[in-house]
């Protein structure tokens, strides 16, 4: 698939080199090519590509959104137009004072974003751990992949997405609509609360189990 980023710090950074190497043609949307975050990427992965916001996003078939949430407002509208029809991954994730819900858990920040660019087809995917958990899938000595939670209302982006997930040796799981993605993002606390407050290892994960 053709993928741009738009933000790629320690989330997008992670995801955007292991797509890369998965096979994907990565683009970083950059509104400054010399950025740290670009020249970090750039120098984990020297194959990613890199191009102006609107030339990225115009370009993809996936756009994955990995900017802090406050950046939402700004980044989005300028570009909505060119997000009508394509899968938008939505990596973020609102968080308040005291890892609180930063939208007073009344709706997502998924639904939000949907808001910004009503003509996309919005997937919540890769959040549920922070960024130490999108490095690598690798657990030695254990028969399952950690579970990648996932939720939408487009069943074909959906399935796009899931694509990603198993790309990045993720085990995705269809949680259900964009309704979802509210309990994905409380789940995205809790486990910022166990591993950032009560000190459980960063190497944390879900595993979904089937019988």
């Amino acid at each position: 698939m053709d993928i741009a980023f738009i933000g790629h710090g320690q989330v997008g950074g992670a995801l955007a080199d292991g797509l890369q190497r998965a096979g994907h043609t990565v683009t970083l949307a950059a509104g400054d090519p010399t950025s740290p975050s670009v020249v970090k990427a750039l120098a984990r992965n020297p194959a990613l590509q890199v191009r102006a916001v609107a030339e990225a996003v115009a370009g993809a078939q996936v756009i994955v959104v990995a900017t802090p949430f406050a950046a939402l407002e700004a980044a989005i509208p300028p570009i909505a137009s060119l997000l009508a029809g394509k899968v938008l991954v939505d990596c973020t994730n609102p968080v308040g004072p005291g890892m609180s819900h930063g939208l007073g858990s009344k709706r997502s920040g998924s639904e939000y974003l949907h808001e910004l660019a009503p003509g996309a087809r919005v997937v919540k995917a890769f959040t549920i751990y922070g960024f130490e958990n999108l490095e690598s899938s690798a657990y030695p000595g254990h028969d399952v992949l950690p579970a990648m939670l996932i939720a939408g209302d487009d069943a074909a982006a959906k399935a796009d997405v899931s694509v990603l997930c198993r790309d990045l040796g993720r085990d995705p799981v269809d949680t259900g609509k964009i309704d979802q993605a509210l309990h994905l993002e409380h789940m995205t606390l809790l486990w910022e609360k166990m591993v950032r407050r009560e000190r459980h290892p960063a190497g944390l994960v879900w595993a979904a189990l089937r019988r």
